[in-house]
């Protein structure tokens, strides 16, 4: 079971699906406020996904629409997906490259000057290993943080839970399952450091 560090929600009150999913415990996805806030995504993704047309003063606007911090300079290219995008935040200087993927459940923060290539998966999302709590439609989000002037290399994967340090490379088609150092450079299938 997830673990948290924190409480986003009242004490005196239970806690709703929707302060679960942020806290990092177990939620069920179909409630309906969380659902809503699925469908207003969606919404936005549509709009931003046919937005290549426009510049990237356009297209930075949308962006500031719907995720939680855009830093100044900071690109994405469409099509772009993520679970709901207020949990997203980009500082200055981000590059993600086209086809780039985001579950968002619960934060991602991604420092300045990082690039991400095309076809990068971030995932906060984690479902339990109990069956049966997976059979009742349970899930639970990891926080993942990219630091700064990193470089994620195309078809990355990185899974819930993972950090990764300030100038660190990720190369191409690499799964990131454990925290990689700053500075360090990792490739494979588990990511591995190598020099």
């Amino acid at each position: 079971m997830a673990q948290t560090a924190f409480k986003l929600y009242d004490d005196t009150m239970p806690p709703s699906e929707f302060e679960k999913m942020l806290a990092g415990e177990l939620y069920s996805a179909a409630d309906p406020e969380i659902q809503a806030c699925a469908a207003a995504a969606f919404a936005w993704m549509a709009r931003y996904n046919a937005s290549l047309g426009l510049s990237e003063a356009a297209r930075g606007d949308l962006l500031r629409q719907r995720l939680g911090k855009v830093g100044a300079g900071t690109v994405v290219r469409p099509p772009f997906h993520c679970d709901y995008g207020f949990n997203i935040r980009l500082g200055a200087g981000v590059f993600l490259n086209f086809n780039c993927v985001i579950l968002d459940v619960v934060e991602v923060r991604i420092g300045d000057g990082t690039q991400i290539g095309p076809g990068v998966q971030i995932l906060t999302a984690d479902h339990p290993r109990d069956p049966d709590e997976r059979r009742g439609g349970l899930e639970f989000g990891r926080k993942v943080t990219i630091g700064r002037n990193a470089w994620i290399g195309a078809g990355a994967i990185i899974l819930p839970g993972v950090t990764i340090g300030d100038d660190a490379l990720i190369g191409a088609g690499a799964v990131v399952t454990k925290d990689i150092p700053a500075g360090a450079k990792a490739v494979g299938n588990p990511a591995r450091v190598r020099d």
